[in-house]
């Protein structure tokens, strides 16, 4: 097996605002992977928190020797080889497990979805993001989501409440209410969260910073809506942690490696009845359609990244009034432009 890699930066279509930083585009690596003339599509995306970079991703993937593998259906042996090469490097683990993944999926000429037995029709509607910003650019971008079944409308910042009436001077759909660890008082999240119940919220991810585990176990004994996590939860190792303190866990390809631990991931969480979301970065038609490969065993999704960009280089898992429409492309259900 041959990889290949190379940088690209995604154009978004709109300055994507969250409680704790600004930007108008996103660093990717692109991967190949080639075996007997058949070639997997993988990506690493790189938003600030993850602290991965064009170099960084680049310095670790060219470290990585897959020609020593001869059999690309050694997942398991090939991806833990991966994974010990170097401690960290999520989003660059990620996208030689989703470009092995497809690259797998398309020798046996198969979806993944249909590999791990699951229906495309049990696959969930997707929300789309609403970032922070003036309340009319808000209410323009709300315009823009019509035929949307859930918004997710980012918070964490003194003006959360007004941004939400600016929401809802449009809209009466269901929200999701992300605060990107940006709340700090937690008699006052319970307090808001009461007030967002009664406008139509149906969960709150991430409210207070990571490493505030006593206060967020407090709000969620407490919370009349469900409590996810997002930055708290990267790998398999966080479920466990996450137990007690959450009622579920935002499962994205950057973070947990790839599509492997993913799967591993909703597996453990299940099992301590938490609730599952499938999110994204902001990501290329390649990783959004691998993780919809796991949709059908998500209570909520979150897989807008693709429709946030202006320069998608592939085609793939389509959205259709916000419902993700699996295809029967194997692999992971791209092609290239």
């Amino acid at each position: 097996m041959r990889l290949k890699y190379y940088p690209y930066t995604l154009e978004l279509k709109h300055t994507f605002t969250v409680s704790s930083n600004s930007r108008t585009s996103t660093p990717v690596v692109l991967t190949e992977i080639e075996h007997n003339g058949v070639t997997g599509y993988g990506e690493a995306s790189m938003p600030p928190y993850l602290g991965e970079s064009h170099d960084s991703v680049m310095n670790f993937l060219s470290r990585i020797n897959l020609e020593k593998f001869n059999d690309p259906f050694e997942l398991e042996n090939i991806l833990t080889e991966v994974d010990r090469s170097a401690s960290g490097n999520n989003a660059a683990k990620a996208s030689v497990d989703i470009a092995l993944h497809d690259l797998v999926g398309k020798l046996l000429g198969k979806p993944w979805f249909k590999l791990w037995g699951y229906c495309k029709d049990s696959t969930p509607y997707t929300s789309f993001t609403i970032g922070i910003d003036k309340p009319e650019v808000m209410r323009e971008k709300v315009r823009e989501a019509e035929g949307f079944k859930f918004l997710k409308i980012k918070a964490g910042t003194e003006n959360d409440k007004e941004n939400l009436e600016a929401i809802r001077s449009e809209t009466g759909v269901p929200i999701f209410v992300d605060a990107n660890q940006g709340w700090k008082n937690k008699e006052y999240a319970l307090e808001l969260i009461y007030w967002l119940k009664e406008k139509n919220v149906l969960l709150i991810e991430q409210p207070f910073p990571k490493e505030r585990i006593e206060d967020t176990a407090w709000l969620t004994e407490r919370s009349p809506l469900p409590i996810i996590a997002d930055e708290a939860v990267r790998r398999l190792e966080d479920v466990i942690k996450a137990k007690d303190v959450y009622s579920g866990i935002n499962i994205k390809l950057m973070k947990s490696t790839g599509m492997r631990e993913a799967h591993k991931m909703i597996t453990l969480a299940k099992a301590f009845n938490m609730k599952i979301m499938i999110g994204c970065m902001t990501e290329t038609s390649c990783a959004i359609s691998a993780a919809a490969q796991l949709s059908p065993l998500a209570d909520w999704a979150d897989l807008d990244g693709a429709l946030l960009i202006k320069n998608d280089l592939f085609t793939g898992v389509k959205i259709e009034n916000g419902k993700i429409i699996l295809n029967d492309i194997p692999g992971i259900g791209i092609s290239k432009k």
